[in-house]
């Protein structure tokens, strides 16, 4: 053990070096952001998980409903309906029905380039689904499910109604006067506008209302707590 002679003043302790900090700190601040997959992992722990899943199962049985809709009322327009008649009145001339197989997307558009349309609207489902999985508001849950359930209704029409596999005519059978539509393009439509609306009101696919500055962790129409907490 060493001492230290009486009447001596302890050793000084050795100066810091130009620049470098008195005391040992973390180079990472603690409130970084998280970015990549820790922003993922981070929006996914924003919603409790029991929530998650019934808004995913939520969106499925709606876009089941919309397909199931779809294809019943296709089926009956095939029944009652002649290719190649007169519109039949259902509102006077605003609202008719008639009978058409569209080769093409909306207003007849690429009627030549079905295989390309049907491969497009795969991809949309894709990527649909896989959105579904980040899903955290009940407001997306409804604009995805009707979505998918539309292009789902479409795209069966392509597979497998004629001329072919991929190349099948979509069965449209409500006239507006200005196109032929069926029940999936109605689905397509309602959510295309209920997504303009969440997106006007800041509120995203995982359920927080983005604000300028910041992200507001509450759900729409659920107060935050005093922490910022659902």
């Amino acid at each position: 053990m060493s001492t230290t002679p009486a009447g001596s003043a302890p050793a000084p302790e050795p100066a810091p070096r130009d620049g470098a900090p008195e005391s040992p700190v973390s180079d990472a601040p603690d409130d970084a952001v998280p970015t990549g997959d820790a922003r993922a992992v981070a929006e996914e722990a924003a919603v409790p998980e029991a929530r998650r899943r019934r808004l995913i199962v939520g969106t499925f049985v709606l876009a089941a409903v919309v397909l199931l809709v779809d294809q019943l009322t296709k089926w009956w327009a095939e029944s009652a309906l002649v290719w190649g008649d007169d519109p039949k009145p259902l509102i006077g001339e605003l609202l008719q029905l008639r009978l058409i197989y569209n080769p093409g997307a909306a207003l007849s558009i690429a009627t030549g380039m079905t295989w390309i349309l049907t491969i497009v609207v795969v991809i949309v489902v894709v990527v649909i689904v896989r959105a579904i999985r980040r899903i955290g508001s009940t407001g997306w849950a409804v604009a995805l499910g009707l979505l998918l359930g539309g292009a789902l209704g479409n795209l069966g029409d392509r597979f497998f109604r004629e001329p072919g596999f991929a190349r099948g005519h979509v069965v449209d059978f409500i006239d507006y006067g200005v196109f032929v539509g069926n029940v999936a393009d109605i689905a397509i439509v309602a959510a295309a506008v209920l997504i303009v609306v969440l997106s006007f009101r800041g509120i995203g696919l995982d359920g927080r209302r983005h604000v300028e500055g910041g992200d507001d962790p509450a759900e729409p129409g659920e107060p935050a707590g005093p922490t910022g907490e659902r």
